[in-house]
């Protein structure tokens, strides 16, 4: 929800003031409009957008009864997403959802196991 985040940066896409808009673009408010399959990625010490939004989402989408996957990162910052493991993940689920079959799997590269630090 861009009302949860950095104020000064959505006021550069999503104008000022805080309008109707503004909720009508919320992944919150529209969590129950979900279609297809999703995939959600935080990082669990992420310093540029608070993990309580996500979380937020996840509730709605709990909520609305929706299907989705969740990976937390612990001790991971904003580019989680990015890690072996989360480009991993990421992988595995396209894999899954676009061509229909499962991954080989495997283990996260040498050394990975760390995230790095947070941002």
């Amino acid at each position: 929800d861009n009302r949860m985040d950095k104020i000064w940066w959505n006021e550069l896409w999503m104008g000022w003031p805080v309008g109707p808009e503004y909720e009508e673009a919320s992944n919150m408010v529209q969590a129950g409009r979900l279609q297809g399959k999703l995939m959600l990625i935080v990082g669990e010490m992420d310093k540029n957008v608070d993990p309580a939004s996500t979380m937020q989402v996840v509730n709605a989408l709990v909520k609305a009864d929706k299907d989705f996957d969740l990976v937390v990162v612990p001790g991971g910052g904003h580019g989680s997403g990015d890690s072996p493991y989360g480009r991993r993940r990421q992988m595995d689920f396209f894999v899954r959802n676009l061509l229909g079959v499962e991954p080989r799997g495997g283990a996260v590269a040498a050394g990975a196991g760390a995230v790095g630090a947070a941002r």
